[in-house]
């Protein structure tokens, strides 16, 4: 008599990536980077342990890419992406700006916020927070 065994497929290997090419639904084996001199960052299967997904890529005026104005606009995206209120303590929020600003162009948005969520207190996430 045959048996048969099925395994589940192993996640995508992870994969170094630049801070600023990050997409929407990236996952990132360690935190945001805060040292400005770090570029890249390792991104990882959502459904491994990780310590931040990106959210949302939103672009900025440069007047506006402000700790308030990208709050609210985090905000937001959060409660689009997970369901979940900022407020509510599922989850903690960051974000990094992506600034390519020309001051020779008439590009009135050269900035891109990109805001990344987290689990309260810096554990590991375990899934994407995606709804």
């Amino acid at each position: 008599m045959a048996t048969t065994t099925t395994t589940e497929p192993a996640p995508p290997a992870a994969r170094t990536a630049n801070w600023y090419d990050l997409g929407v639904g990236d996952c990132l084996a360690d935190p945001p980077p805060v040292d400005p001199t770090v570029v890249t960052v390792t991104v990882v299967d959502c459904s491994s342990p990780h310590r931040a997904e990106v959210y949302l890529r939103a672009p900025m005026a440069v007047n506006t890419a402000v700790a308030d104005v990208v709050d609210r606009t985090c905000g937001q995206g959060l409660t689009d992406y997970t369901g979940h209120a900022v407020d509510d303590g599922t989850y903690a929020t960051t974000y990094l700006i992506d600034s390519n600003q020309n001051r020779t162009s008439s590009n009135p948005t050269p900035s891109t916020v990109i805001c990344l969520l987290e689990a309260p207190g810096g554990g590991p996430l375990v899934s994407s927070a995606r709804r």
